[in-house]
């Protein structure tokens, strides 16, 4: 009866998590890179008449639970999509600096520019809060119209996640699974 029991619990339990996994107002690392990804193939396909579709637009496909995917261009210094912050778009970025003094997209550009992307920590506001937070950004280049140097980007806030680990965890997202067929 006790075996019953444990199992009936457990099965709600395991049941009930995925459920409470959609309820949380917190957007995951996967989440993340997968957002990125698709922008990506969705730039490459609409070309430079897409970046209109990341601006001004926080019920848009590319804002979810507490991110947001923006799009830039290293080369041409310059914000070109944003979804909740539409003074950014057309302004230089590659001197914009966080709460700490540190240059954040010199290092999204460098990032962006590996074969896999990568994650970049720095510190900016929640959507709606006025004091930064810790972010970490994946960011990705995206050839768009023959313009290489689009990068993509989005975030999650988050104080303990290393930037080392979700970096491993993107390389290993875009690696085949050995499981399918």
């Amino acid at each position: 009866m006790r075996k019953t029991a444990l199992f009936t619990s457990l099965a709600l339990i395991l049941g009930a998590a995925p459920a409470l996994a959609a309820d949380d107002p917190n957007a995951t690392p996967d989440e993340v890179v997968t957002k990125v990804n698709e922008a990506v193939q969705y730039l490459n396909a609409k070309g430079l008449a897409g970046f209109s579709d990341f601006n001004n637009n926080k019920d848009a496909r590319w804002v979810w639970k507490d991110s947001y995917v923006f799009v830039y261009s290293c080369r041409d210094n310059v914000m070109l999509g944003h979804p909740l912050r539409p003074d950014m778009v057309g302004k230089p970025i590659l001197q914009m600096k966080d709460d700490k003094d540190h240059l954040l997209f010199q290092d999204m550009c460098k990032a962006g520019a590996n074969k896999d992307g990568g994650w970049v920590e720095y510190w900016w506001p929640k959507p709606g809060e006025a004091k930064a937070s810790r972010k970490i950004s994946y960011v990705h280049s995206a050839e768009v119209s023959f313009k290489p140097d689009i990068q993509v980007g989005a975030g999650i806030y988050d104080d303990k996640m290393s930037v080392e680990d979700l970096n491993k965890m993107a390389a290993q997202a875009k690696q085949p699974r050995k499981d399918a067929p």
